[in-house]
């Protein structure tokens, strides 16, 4: 008899695949959307270390192999984010690309909502800038 495990979010979104096309589709946005110039801005011209960090930190974030532990160590997100001027339109921003990241990738809608609100709350944790 096999002991099952209990779901995580890192199931729930489709595994490495999911994850990997809502990284992608989460820098094609930045990359092309207007209203996120600001936080384009912020990055190198090639998106492609952001792109593999974001993937390895959103696989253990979301309860997969932690990848970004791994390699980096403990993610001190807030810490590793003080050398960029955050404030609550790079929120903004960083959120309307991750909303439409989302919105392209198939999970259930429940699921999207509350990956949606810890998102937000994560990249709220992240604005080191005052209005």
């Amino acid at each position: 008899m096999t002991e099952s495990r209990p779901l995580t979010p890192y199931d729930h979104i489709g595994e490495e695949a999911a994850i990997r096309s809502l990284v992608e589709r989460f820098y094609f946005h930045m990359d092309t959307l207007p209203e996120a110039a600001g936080i384009r801005a912020m990055h190198a011209a090639d998106l492609s270390t952001a792109h593999d960090k974001l993937f390895k930190f959103l696989s253990g974030w979301l309860g997969g192999p932690d990848l970004f532990v791994q390699e980096y160590g403990h993610p001190r997100l807030r810490q590793r984010h003080f050398p960029f001027a955050i404030d609550a339109a790079a929120r903004d921003q960083w959120m309307l690309c991750m909303t439409k990241a989302l919105d392209e990738v198939s999970m259930a809608a429940n699921f999207r909502e509350n990956l949606s609100q810890a998102l937000q709350q994560l990249a709220t944790h992240m604005i080191n800038q005052d209005e």
